[in-house]
């Protein structure tokens, strides 16, 4: 093995870079990232908005700058990929790179309604919002998901006047549940946010302004809205596009589909079987829907996946005389810092069939636990460290199994939770 291509210079392109060198691959390591920047850390740019002007460097965060763990960093796109036991990267400007192993790690963009509203992905996306949010303004959020959320909390605390708009019954309701959106319509009030649920947007006119998501109209049908600045914060999809004509499989959400380590999945049960003709393909981060033998399909897309999942993919592609250790099998965890709370969600929500059990307040730190049966399948944590270490630890004593509770102690507050998980 002579190069390893790693697509994406992002949080996940490169933690996969690390895991390889820690693993003692003394290669070539080849990175393409379409960015100019160094890899810098996107919570930030909507939890950290209005507070934090400078990018937060992953070098200066993890320790680890990308110029020490790969051989070249070529800014530019890729596209299009030529998958085998020798696979052919293809530049968007013709170049090809020959790779014994590709790494996907990509990551997303977000989804784009309409043309007049700013998103928030980048650094220059967040320069732009921060500059049109540097005098008292009214600012129009469409998505009450996690940038959203966060956004509103810090316009809402800066003093500008937010109103935020959610096509469905709460917010977040789609990432924790409708009952625990529902708590967090309090944190909305209480930072002075018009929170309007059940409000889906129809359409979004430019009103005379002097850009992209400046002076612009929002049209629902509970009436329209101008606002000096439009943020449509309605989701991401995968950059998988390029992949089209490759044989790579991608669902129609975007996603590639990949093993445990993250290995690409074969395409049949012969090659599957056998290994003969696999792809030495592998992806990870936002791009991946990683195969678990707990949770069943998982999609990226969180910090956390992106941070972890590089070891296993490492530990894949070098293969088992590395003596690595068995690839993440840690419960999907994702956090928000939002008006001024601290929410986690770690494993799986209820479903239907399930139950939800409160432990706490929900006007102070309350855990809503997600149960199946006398199993703990996963929690919602606000403002309550504790909880989420005691959940987080019991999924990993559990292996590939949910951790079993006694709700007559997790509904006791006199009793840490971690002695209610088996």
């Amino acid at each position: 093995m002579n190069r390893i291509v790693i697509v994406g210079a992002g949080l996940a392109g490169l933690r996969t870079a690390t895991e390889l060198r820690e693993r003692g691959y003394d290669g070539e390591v080849v990175v393409i990232g379409d960015e100019p920047h160094p890899p810098y850390d996107r919570p930030p740019l909507s939890s950290e908005l209005l507070t934090r002007a400078e990018p937060l460097w992953l070098a200066d965060d993890l320790g680890t700058a990308l110029a020490d763990v790969a051989d070249r960093v070529i800014t530019g796109r890729a596209a299009r990929l030529e998958p085998g036991a020798e696979s052919v990267v293809i530049m968007d400007d013709g170049a090809r790179l020959e790779a014994s192993a590709v790494v996907l790690a990509m990551g997303s963009a977000p989804v784009r309604r309409w043309p007049e509203p700013l998103t928030l992905h980048t650094l220059e996306d967040a320069a732009l919002l921060r500059a049109a949010l540097a005098s008292p303004a009214r600012l129009a959020i469409i998505g009450a998901g996690w940038i959203g959320s966060e956004v509103a909390g810090q316009a809402g605390a800066a003093g500008h006047e937010v109103t935020v708009f959610e096509a469905g019954p709460a917010p977040l309701a789609d990432h924790i549940g409708v009952r625990a959106g529902d708590y967090t319509r309090a944190w909305h009030e209480a930072a002075g946010v018009d929170l309007r649920t059940d409000t889906p947007v129809h359409a979004v006119d430019p009103a005379g302004g002097t850009g992209a998501g400046l002076r612009a109209i929002v049209r629902t049908g509970d009436g329209d809205i101008e606002a000096d600045a439009v943020l449509a914060a309605t989701g991401v999809r995968p950059n998988t596009d390029w992949l089209a004509g490759s044989g790579i499989p991608v669902t129609e959400r975007g996603f590639v589909p990949v093993t445990v380590d993250g290995r690409v999945s074969p395409r049949d049960a012969t090659v599957e079987a056998t290994g003969a003709d696999a792809p030495r393909v592998w992806a990870v981060g936002d791009v991946a829907l990683r195969d678990h033998p707990r949770h069943g399909p998982l999609a990226g897309g969180h910090w956390f996946s992106a941070l972890r999942d590089p070891a296993g993919v490492a530990a894949g592609i070098l293969g088992p005389e590395r003596a690595e250790p068995a690839p993440n099998l840690l419960a999907p965890e994702v956090f928000s810092d939002q008006f001024g709370h601290h929410l986690e969600r770690i494993g799986d929500l209820a479903g239907p069939g399930g139950t939800e059990v409160l432990r706490g307040d929900p006007g102070a730190g309350w855990t809503l636990l997600q149960l199946r049966g006398d199993r703990l399948v996963g929690a919602i944590v606000a403002d309550s460290p504790r909880d989420t270490s005691a959940v987080r630890k019991a999924f990993q004593r559990a292996g590939e199994d949910y951790p079993g509770i006694d709700l007559d102690l997790a509904t006791d507050l006199a009793v840490q939770l971690r002695k209610a998980l088996t």
